[in-house]
């Protein structure tokens, strides 16, 4: 109780010498001599004195505290995004704080907040293009964007996931499964990573010779919810697909759920493959088959960048991408035979409709 008390004058009168000596020793200042230093630190190590690390931020100028601002904080991607980043701040001596900003407002607010006062000293973005947020960021202050492609301007460190080559092994996988008619159900248009993964669909197709169909391709937005209805929608088409790209797991699983409605078996008559791997990705049923992308590592090295603009502020901002992992499970098989599966599917739509 009596140590937590010890004051930095304390160690002095103990040490014999100013309360600035032992600031200027705490703070490891060359110009104090070996001996002084050494009566310093005797008298620090009897006495059991803990420095005030707050404090000695406050008067270095330096709070060691970074952010992180996210559309939101309950979606899977994000929240493991921003735990990477924290155990990597924490391994580098950073505290990280967490904020979501679902709309630009909110977004413009945070920044005005935190930035100008200088209570944070980098600064990680998540998903910065999801409307004109950027155009609230600070000029030369340290920070990193997570996903998205940097535009002109800004020069930033950035780490993005290479959604366009997890798009197209994904649809390489259901193409050497045997299918050709190969539907997607993509994210929100406006999303960077959205085109990238139309792009890596499109992409996988022309390589096999197959032509993408338009009616194939229905927006979704992120959500199981908007997956099962657009599997509902695309089952109806005269020449219904017998696989199904999903763009999210969640959104995979929505199509899964949709097949079961209408008596679809997975992946006998109907294949299903999602993105991302999600913890519970390997407990749907069927289990997913999926791309995975590590986004622990991803929120790690972000941070990795970050601590590097603050501490190397003169240093390159490198551009990152992080590939994606195939991770096959029961969801996925080859193409059903010719002539039997679709006449399955119409004759379970037909019996389902009339329910």
């Amino acid at each position: 109780m009596q140590r937590s008390r010890l004051t930095i004058r304390d160690v002095a009168r103990q040490a014999g010498v100013s309360h600035q000596t032992v600031s200027r020793v705490i703070n490891g200042d060359a110009l104090v001599t070996p001996e002084t230093r050494a009566r310093v630190e005797a008298a620090i190590a009897e006495m059991g004195y803990q420095p005030n690390a707050i404090a000695r931020s406050l008067a270095a100028g330096r709070t060691h505290m970074l952010a992180c601002l996210a559309p939101n904080l309950t979606d899977y991607t994000f929240a493991r995004i921003i735990e990477g980043a924290e155990a990597a701040c924490r391994q580098h001596g950073f505290l990280l704080i967490s904020s979501s900003a679902p709309e630009e407002a909110a977004f413009a607010a945070l920044i005005n907040e935190l930035v100008p006062s200088r209570r944070i000293e980098g600064l990680m973005v998540i998903n910065p293009y999801i409307d004109q947020r950027t155009q609230h960021l600070p000029q030369n202050f340290p920070t990193v964007f997570i996903g998205g492609h940097p535009r002109a301007g800004h020069a930033v460190a950035a780490i993005t996931l290479d959604d366009c080559g997890a798009a197209r092994s994904a649809v390489h996988h259901l193409i050497e499964l045997g299918h050709q008619r190969i539907a997607m159900i993509t994210g929100p248009l406006v999303e960077d990573c959205t085109q990238d993964r139309i792009t890596g669909y499109h992409t996988a197709l022309q390589a096999a010779g197959l032509k993408a169909s338009p009616a194939l391709s229905v927006a979704g937005d992120w959500s199981a919810s908007s997956a099962h209805q657009a599997t509902l929608e695309l089952m109806k088409l005269k020449q219904p697909p017998t696989a199904i790209f999903a763009q999210n797991d969640r959104m995979a699983l929505g199509a899964l759920r949709a097949a079961r409605d209408l008596g679809l078996s997975v992946p006998g008559q109907l294949s299903v493959i999602g993105l991302d791997d999600m913890p519970l990705a390997s407990y749907f049923d069927p289990p997913l088959t999926t791309m995975r992308q590590d986004m622990f590592a991803i929120g790690r090295t972000a941070a990795q960048l970050l601590v590097q603009a603050v501490e190397q502020p003169q240093a390159k901002q490198p551009q990152l991408r992080q590939p994606a992992e195939l991770i096959i499970r029961q969801s996925t098989g080859k193409k059903p035979a010719k002539g039997g599966g679709s006449h399955t599917r119409k004759a379970t739509r037909h019996s389902h409709s009339s329910r």
